[in-house]
């Protein structure tokens, strides 16, 4: 049976940005429209679905690297800053973006805290996403030859 591991992240991220959208737990905040996506950025993203692509994407991420917190992921989502000309530095992303997406997939019981560890899939999230990977690659299948050998 197919996993995450098996789907493009980018095919997989947009179809499960698509289901999470039809659900009611997750929804866009109020302050989302306003909010730029860390330190690093200029300007707030102009993409419509841009919450539930970065709620996706971090689901994705906790399925792969959980139990994950918010820090680790702050890091994740963080960029380049450009300062003129000194130096560009790293910085980490919003944590107020990662911990709202978390809490809302946390209430759509997809995941649990794990203690001090972080977040981690609940089963009912591991069986989501496993049965949104097989109905994928299924369709995937006929498009792209190369998934065959999965």
């Amino acid at each position: 049976m197919p996993t995450v591991y098996d789907i493009p992240a980018n095919i997989l991220i947009r179809r499960l940005a698509q289901d999470l959208k039809s659900r009611e737990e997750i929804a866009v905040p109020d302050w989302m429209p306003f909010a730029k996506t860390g330190a690093h950025k200029e300007r707030a993203p102009e993409d419509s679905d841009f919450w539930y692509v970065r709620c996706a994407s971090i689901l994705r991420k906790v399925y792969l690297n959980g139990p994950i917190g918010t820090e680790k992921l702050r890091i994740v989502y963080g960029g380049r800053k450009r300062r003129g000309v000194k130096p560009n530095i790293f910085q980490k992303g919003s944590g107020a973006i990662v911990r709202t997406a978390l809490q809302q997939l946390e209430r759509a019981g997809f995941v649990k805290k794990q203690g001090t560890k972080g977040r981690d899939m609940t089963d009912i999230g591991r069986s989501y996403m496993d049965k949104l990977s097989s109905a994928l690659m299924k369709e995937l299948s006929q498009a792209i030859p190369e998934l065959e050998k999965y």
